[in-house]
């Protein structure tokens, strides 16, 4: 089985980039985020043909996030309890005993900014949803974009980025709160000394120094994790394909026994 993450950066501009990675990398279950598309403008039909079934929380030009899925999938839990006035960035979804949940967390502008607060509360809710309708016993895959770097493997410069957005101790705190909660970075645990990013900047030629970030993840509970046997950042998906410009995020995606 192979399972994958991926801020696509708007649905419309990328379908037919997404269309493309299906069909060169094959995965079983996949999270999206950033779909900036409603549920009825969703591309159930074109996807089907693909062979995916799709379950959805949209949002017309912001945030959502669905689930494609090689089996229907049962939908679960369609936004995170308490943070709706953060737009759609939560759906969990049943395919088997799996419970598969992509997220996509505010990204707090600057540690200055009220957004930044609404961030720390919005991923204290998340810990929150887990402890009361979770059991960490189960198999469970969290995955998303959390819009932090958990440590300075996760960052291109952490000299310079410390105590900046995505960077600070308040953000990789709630992180470790996740895991401790029963969850294994599925790229982390392969990789503990690994150096790879997963996010780069449009400009300044970002993508090409490798000046990035690693703030999208596949996280699991030890039911899943201990499956797993290759993770990549699939970084060639980061690059323009046939034409079609790609997102600022590349794929991750792992495969399990």
């Amino acid at each position: 089985m192979r399972i994958a993450t991926w801020n696509i950066n708007g649905l419309r501009a990328r379908f037919d980039f997404l269309l493309h990675w299906l069909r060169a990398r094959q995965p079983d279950i996949v999270g999206l985020q950033e779909l900036k598309v409603d549920d009825v403008d969703f591309p159930h039909a074109d996807l089907k043909a693909a062979g995916y079934y799709a379950v959805v929380h949209g949002q017309k030009a912001w945030n959502g996030v669905a689930i494609l899925s090689r089996e229907p999938a049962v939908v679960r839990k369609k936004g995170l309890p308490g943070e709706e006035d953060l737009g759609a960035r939560l759906i969990a979804a049943t395919l088997g005993e799996l419970t598969f949940t992509t997220v996509y967390c505010p990204n707090g502008k600057d540690v200055g900014h009220p957004d930044f607060p609404r961030k720390l509360h919005w991923l204290d809710s998340v810990i929150d949803y887990l402890r009361a309708g979770h059991n960490s016993a189960e198999p469970i895959v969290l995955c998303g974009d959390l819009n932090l770097c958990p440590t300075l493997l996760d960052t291109w410069n952490e000299t310079v980025l410390r105590g900046r957005i995505f960077h600070t101790d308040e953000e990789r705190v709630r992180f470790q709160h996740i895991l401790d909660w029963g969850f294994s970075d599925l790229y982390r645990q392969l990789f503990p000394a690994g150096r790879a990013f997963s996010w780069w900047d449009y400009r300044a030629g970002a993508f090409h120094q490798n000046q990035g970030l690693r703030i999208d993840f596949l996280l699991a509970t030890q039911s899943v994790a201990r499956r797993v046997h290759y993770v990549e950042i699939d970084r060639e998906y980061r690059k323009k394909k046939d034409g079609l410009t790609a997102s600022d995020h590349a794929p991750v995606f792992a495969d399990l026994s």
